[in-house]
């Protein structure tokens, strides 16, 4: 732990905090998913306000038990409208929940405690309650996914 008015040196300030999205290699790119599976939520855009809703509904790929994607590098070729976030197009994505890092950094904020590139394990989003673990249902067994509208997800 760092004294008070103590300076960080270069290595001891973590890649999130010196580094620019656009600079990160890609193992530190994604790092920065923290697993919450919010992502791969169904989303539903509002035809007049533009709003978008979220789901319990994840898409068919995302396990229930892990909140991980089950084709993660082939995942475009299963479902094509999944979106690849990039440094470039991180920044103009409306539906990324406020909690997600590739968001906060974009916006110039930090990584929450429970992040586990900070708290040093996973298993602190789910604690956090940001994880959708335990409070979803797979697109497949969805007949009318207007039914699955959900506030907790942002």
């Amino acid at each position: 732990m760092m004294g008070f008015g103590k300076k960080k040196k270069d290595g001891d300030v973590p890649f999130w905090e010196r580094k620019a999205l656009h600079e990160m290699t890609a193992p530190e790119w994604e790092s920065l998913c923290d697993g919450c599976g919010k992502c791969c939520l169904n989303k539903l855009e509002h035809e007049d306000t533009g709003e978008i809703l979220y789901t319990n509904a994840a898409c068919r790929l995302l396990d229930l038990e892990t909140c991980r994607c089950t084709s993660y590098e082939d995942r475009q070729r299963f479902v094509p409208d999944c979106r690849r976030l990039t440094p470039q197009n991180v920044g103009t994505i409306a539906w990324l929940p406020m909690s997600c890092a590739y968001r906060r950094l974009s916006e110039g904020k930090d990584l929450e405690w429970w992040h586990p590139l900070v708290s040093g394990t996973p298993d602190t989003v789910i604690t956090a309650g940001i994880s959708v673990f335990g409070r979803i249902v797979s697109e497949r067994d969805v007949e009318d996914i207007e039914d699955y509208v959900v506030d907790w997800a942002k």
